[in-house]
C-alpha cells in the first residue's frame, strides 16, 4: 500500500475562483439598481430680478389677489368680508362685488387672481355656487387652498 502524502493547506492552490466574484458583481449592480430609482429630479426656478422691466410693464403683471372664503356652515367671505347669508343660493351680493372687481381690474388692465379657501367640512354645492360666480364675471385664475385660511 502507497501512503498519500497530505499537503498543508496553505499548499493547496484552488485556481482563480470566478464564482465568488460574479456573487460580488450581482450585489454591486442590484445597489445601483435599486438607488437609481430614489434619484429625484432638480426642476429649475426661473425667477426674473427687480429693476430690468419698465413700471407699466410691472403694472401688467402684478395680480389683483382676492381670497374667497367658504365656512362651514355655508358663509361666504370675501377679503374676510361676509357677504350673502349661507342659506342664500344665487349669491348676488358675491356677484356684484366681484362684477366690480372685475371692471376695475380690467380698467387698470391687471389680471384678477381669486383663491378660494374650503374648510374641510364645507358643503359641495356651495363651492359650486362660488364658482359659478366667477364664471359668470368671466374670471379665470382660481385656485384651491386646503383648509381654513
Amino acid at each position: 500500500m502507497k501512503r498519500r502524502k497530505h499537503k498543508a493547506s496553505g499548499e493547496t492552490n484552488l485556481g482563480f475562483q470566478i464564482a465568488p466574484m460574479i456573487d460580488v458583481v450581482f450585489v454591486i449592480m442590484l445597489y445601483f439598481m435599486v438607488m437609481a430609482g430614489a434619484v429625484q429630479k432638480e426642476n429649475s426656478h426661473n425667477t426674473k430680478l427687480p429693476g430690468t422691466e419698465t413700471r407699466d410693464d410691472v403694472a401688467e403683471e402684478t395680480p389683483d389677489e382676492i381670497a374667497v372664503r367658504i365656512e362651514e356652515d355655508g358663509q361666504v367671505y370675501l377679503n374676510d368680508d361676509p357677504l350673502d347669508a349661507p342659506g342664500n343660493a344665487p349669491l348676488k351680493e358675491l356677484l356684484f362685488n366681484l362684477a366690480q372687481l372685475k371692471s376695475s381690474s380690467d380698467a387698470a388692465k391687471s389680471k384678477v387672481l381669486v383663491t378660494i379657501y374650503a374648510a374641510d367640512s364645507a358643503q359641495y354645492q356651495r363651492v359650486i355656487d362660488v364658482l359659478d360666480v366667477l364664471g359668470q364675471v368671466s374670471i379665470e385664475n382660481v385656485t384651491f387652498q386646503a383648509g381654513a385660511e
